[in-house]
């Protein structure tokens, strides 16, 4: 078989720049919107996923989905901050602290519509286990006091949570003496304080979760099957970073569906698009066509040199697409987690598995696009083809 050169399918579509552009173009979009949501999706996990860490376990009662739903009572920490496992600090005492959470209703920076914001009750060890989380402004609050510290992103999406102002929940008014960061993770969507001011604060007696300093990594599972397998409690051990990891598939998952649902319905559009221009540039181009086959190029070369034309169609639509898309990683967006029901900031994150499916579902729509223009055009008639005017 005697392929038609390369060039040639270059050539083509530069002569029609105008009617390559605009079927491009279209590509192009629904490549924008395709690699938007992945993106979205990616930069949710990726933020969750940084909030824990390999080193750490976080102990919740069985069964909770988040740390809101679960209770643990102070003799059911105390055991845990003392198994074997878990590793000792400079002074000697475990690195274990048990932590509450709770939501608290705020209103947002420009609008004051209200949303949730999530407060979380710490003890110095949490500082210690998460060397991610920077103070940037101002100072740590005192214990006993009531003071807090903001993560970045609350800070900067709510209102009243400057440093030196003043907000009120749990009927308290709590004075903001920091402002911290934490390696773009989740942390920074949050409000931390003293964990016993925010137990009495809410007159709640238990704690919501412990985070443990693992020993050594190996030191997981026989630390999972102490405290599982205990019968004086219903506990479960996870992994930190697996824990956090779980927080955001309920979220990630809808936004991936929803928005290849809809991407799917725009690609229908784009590959009517690429059909209809490689249809009409096998109807201008039918004595073309037939003097290539005079000049003995069988219909497969017709037919892969066409389908290369629409190839290459996609892949320009889907590169700029993919470019458009890239741009989108300087920006910050916020939504509700449905797992934690608490705001969360996270930024769109783009990957090279990302990039590679973009690309991939771009020539996909292209192949679909052009495979019946480009097959018509390789069952032209030699004779007939020559004839045309």
């Amino acid at each position: 078989m005697t392929p038609i050169p390369f060039s040639y399918s270059l050539r083509n579509i530069w002569t029609r720049r105008l009617t390559t552009a605009l079927t491009a173009g279209g590509i192009a979009m629904v490549i924008f919107v395709f690699t938007a949501v992945l993106m979205l999706a990616y930069g949710l996990e990726k933020t969750l996923v940084a909030t824990g860490s390999d080193d750490n376990a976080i102990v919740i009662r069985k069964g909770s989905q988040s740390e809101m739903m679960s209770l643990i009572d102070r003799n059911a920490a105390n055991v845990i901050r003392n198994q074997p496992e878990v590793a000792t600090g400079s002074d000697g005492k475990p690195l274990a602290a048990a932590e509450a959470v709770v939501l608290i209703s705020m209103a947002k920076q420009g609008n004051s519509q209200p949303a949730h914001v999530q407060a979380r009750g710490i003890e110095p060890e949490s500082l210690t286990m998460r060397p991610q989380v920077k103070l940037t402004a101002g100072r740590l609050f005192r214990p006993g006091t009531s003071e807090i510290i903001v993560g970045a992103s609350a800070a900067r999406r709510f209102e009243g949570l400057g440093l030196g102002q003043t907000v009120r929940f749990a009927m308290r008014d709590w004075t903001v003496v920091g402002r911290f960061e934490a390696g773009g993770s989740g942390f920074e969507s949050e409000i931390w304080l003293d964990s016993e001011q925010l137990l009495q604060a809410f007159r709640r007696p238990v704690f919501s979760s412990v985070t443990v300093r693992l020993a050594d990594r190996s030191a997981f599972d026989p630390l999972e099957d102490r405290l599982e397998g205990d019968p004086r409690f219903n506990l479960e051990v996870k992994r930190e970073k697996v824990f956090y990891a779980d927080q955001s598939a309920m979220m990630a998952g809808f936004i991936r569906v929803l928005g290849i649902f809809v991407t799917v319905i725009f690609s229908v559009g784009a590959m009517i698009g690429a059909m209809i221009t490689m249809y009409a540039a096998v109807a201008n181009r039918t004595m073309e066509i037939g003097t290539l086959r005079a000049l003995g190029f069988p219909r497969r070369s017709i037919l892969i040199a066409f389908l290369i034309e629409s190839l290459l169609l996609s892949a320009i639509g889907g590169s700029a697409g993919l470019v458009m898309a890239s741009l989108l990683q300087n920006m910050t967006v916020s939504t509700t987690n449905f797992t934690t029901f608490s705001e969360i900031a996270f930024r769109f994150a783009l990957s090279p598995v990302i990039a590679l499916e973009s690309i991939t579902f771009a020539l996909m729509m292209g192949f679909l696009g052009g495979f019946l223009p480009a097959f018509r055009a390789a069952r032209q008639n030699i004779v007939n083809s020559l004839r045309a005017v």
